[in-house]
């Protein structure tokens, strides 16, 4: 999008489209079991934490915009691109569980345009990293020939 991502109008998005499922609470639906969840958290102690690909704000947005509300699909979403980023940076706003990246990216040039905790290499703030626009970091790295790099990671599969 050309303007930041709007956490407060994706709370709007969320109570209309969302918290039927995922509750108010945004803490999810745990099946009868109680060991599973029928619609998963999104946000609170048993949601992904701060290290997972969906707190990258380009992952989610793309998750939601063709599979949420239950019942899109790629051909036939029900949210529009700008409801889906908007209800991704409500819901990557929410507390949840989180994790020491600090070893994560020893080069910072290489970090995503969207990983939204710094240090970074470019002059651009956290805040854009966290919620854009996107558009003027992929340009910088681009004019400084600066290309992503995958993460480096010590930490064990179960904790990523």
């Amino acid at each position: 999008m050309k303007r930041a991502a709007d956490p407060t109008s994706g709370l709007l998005v969320y109570v209309q489209k969302c918290q039927s499922c995922h509750q108010a609470s945004g803490e999810g639906l745990l099946a009868e079991d109680k060991k599973s969840y029928t619609y998963p958290p999104l946000w609170g102690s048993n949601s992904y934490n701060i290290g997972a690909g969906l707190f990258r704000l380009s992952n989610l947005a793309g998750y939601v915009r063709y599979n949420m509300p239950l019942g899109a699909t790629y051909e036939r979403p029900q949210l529009t691109d700008e409801e889906a980023w908007d209800v991704a940076a409500y819901i990557n706003s929410r507390p949840r569980p989180t994790l020491d990246l600090s070893h994560d990216w020893p080069n910072l040039a290489g970090k995503p345009f969207d990983h939204p905790f710094g240090p970074y290499a470019d002059p651009f703030s956290e805040q854009q990293h966290k919620y854009g626009p996107f558009r003027p970091i992929k340009d910088w790295k681009e004019a400084h020939k600066i290309k992503s790099t995958p993460k480096l990671t010590n930490r064990p599969l179960a904790q990523r």
